[in-house]
């Protein structure tokens, strides 16, 4: 949820409050794992009541024969370990997560009360339809709600991530151009896209075109002008792109394609930048995905799950997944009818407990509270971007949306980079950004402060970035050994990706 806050001074680094975890006030230690722990005999007194169920009698073919080789621990063992390990991870619960792209907010703790309701958690998939009615009308409603804020005529519910929408819309741009009687070779997109774009492109058969964005780092109407030709199924654009800017000639752009036949693709994993003011539908995207867990309050990352809904313009219609969800005389149901369509691309309701998560959100927040949300988004990248463009380099200035993305440049006259500002940061109790990403920026820093940050927050932030560029001009060793006082010191990341050690 946006969070409400005052913007009116900037704070002084030296009178910092921070709140941030102190990784010092932790006893972290190596630590085994429940194996390594197990003591033969060892387990907890406390036994669940299962008298009434006996696996045995019901589905003895079922039943084990030999007794599974599980750790024997007791109950402390267990909640201690667990525990600790999770004093040595970060989380959003602990402090601000600046993952530029990937939009680590807080997410409220109603979405999760309400996809945990026993109604939703103990729907079997299985069940027929007229026994999951208030199941099919959430999603339908869902469906709604997102044509509402995106201008998309119709909703797939269905895929499970980004990535996997993006797969679903490019598998119907398919089908599409097929049914004109030409599949076309070739997709473009902007050097500044997300790093899916192109693979998913590629493993629906495209070849991929890149398109370079100007001085200002954007695409513009005339370098699509001159790759557009009747070969060309589409263009994929992130908008806003991954510089945190919009791409103020999408409409242009989305003619230019249009009269040659080819379709617009919008990546729309930072429609938190747009919500309530830009309707993709609405300026010439024909086909978008969602990334629910980024925008609609699912918790995002540790490769938990994810949902990316796609939204196409009525033409695209009939190449929907299956099945799809029809409401008549106030009755749901799943249809599968659709001759078109490119079939099913997932099983049952997809990811439902992340559409309940997001049904929620919508429906608590509103359309003036998305719109705030946006507001938010954008005042705080904004916020980000006037404290540290004196200490940071930015090689795009200017007004930024969701996200700002600043460089090592000055801090490489003092032999800084980028690795070693991120590593510095965890000293300071903060998650890094995202690092070296966009592509097209060389060491780059990626920031999203997200709406749900005060400036408090922010404060304490931008103060540990501000500290950290001034200790590259006057202790720049330093920023060359951190961290310092975390669990782990610096790592040898590329011995780590060659030379795995892999335990039984």
């Amino acid at each position: 949820m946006p969070c409400n806050t005052n913007y009116s001074n900037h704070a002084d680094p030296s009178e910092s409050t921070s709140t941030a975890i102190d990784s010092n006030t932790i006893a972290f230690h190596d630590e085994p794992t429940v194996f390594e722990q197990s003591k033969k005999n060892r387990h907890s007194n406390y036994t669940t009541d299962n008298t009434d169920y006996d696996l045995n009698t019901h589905y003895k073919s079922l039943a084990r024969q030999l007794p599974a080789e599980l750790p024997e621990l007791c109950e402390t063992d267990i909640v201690r370990h667990y525990t600790r390990l999770s004093r040595q991870n970060y989380s959003k619960d602990l402090g601000l997560y600046p993952l530029g792209s990937c939009t680590m907010k807080h997410n409220p703790r109603l979405a999760n009360k309400v996809a945990n309701l026993n109604q939703f958690t103990q729907t079997h998939p299985y069940l027929p339809d007229h026994l999951v009615q208030g199941n099919l009308a959430l999603c339908h409603e869902l469906e709604e709600l997102l044509s509402e804020i995106s201008g998309m005529a119709n909703i797939t519910l269905w895929p499970a991530a980004g990535s996997h929408g993006e797969f679903t819309g490019m598998l119907m741009i398919r089908a599409y151009h097929l049914d004109q009687g030409s599949p076309r070779k070739t997709v473009l997109i902007p050097d500044s896209a997300h790093g899916t774009n192109p693979s998913s492109a590629a493993i629906c058969g495209y070849d991929v075109q890149t398109i370079p964005s100007n001085a200002q780092g954007l695409i513009d109407a005339d370098s699509v002008a001159k790759a557009m030709t009747k070969d060309v199924a589409a263009i994929m654009i992130t908008n806003p792109n991954t510089l945190g800017l919009f791409e103020s000639e999408f409409k242009e752009i989305a003619d230019i394609v249009h009269q040659k036949g080819g379709l617009v693709y919008l990546d729309g994993a930072n429609l938190n930048a747009l919500m309530g003011y830009v309707k993709p539908g609405h300026i010439g995207a024909d086909i978008m995905h969602f990334n629910l867990h980024k925008t609609f309050a699912t918790p995002h990352g540790g490769g938990g799950p994810g949902a990316g809904p796609v939204g196409v313009v009525e033409k695209l219609a009939p190449y929907l997944p299956t099945p799809r969800i029809i409401k008549k005389n106030n009755i749901y149901s799943r249809a599968i009818n659709f001759p078109n369509s490119i079939g099913p691309i997932n099983t049952f309701f997809g990811n439902f407990g992340v559409l309940v998560r997001a049904y929620t959100y919508i429906r608590a927040l509103g359309a003036d509270g998305l719109k705030e949300a946006t507001e938010m988004a954008v005042l705080n990248a904004n916020y980000i971007y006037a404290m540290l463009k004196n200490h940071y380099h930015c090689p795009f200035p200017g007004k930024v949306l969701h996200e700002c993305v600043f460089n090592d440049k000055y801090q490489n006259e003092h032999g800084i980079k980028t690795l070693d500002i991120a590593k510095r940061l965890i000293d300071f109790g903060f998650h890094p950004p995202t690092i070296y990403f966009p592509l097209i920026v060389s060491g780059a820093l990626m920031i999203e402060p997200t709406e749900t940050e005060n400036k408090d927050q922010l404060d304490e932030f931008c103060n540990a970035m501000i500290a950290i560029a001034t200790e590259s001009k006057h202790n720049a060793e330093l920023l060359r050994t951190a961290p310092t006082r975390s669990f782990r010191r610096r790592l040898n990341e590329v011995k780590a990706a060659k030379d795995m050690t892999l335990r039984d």
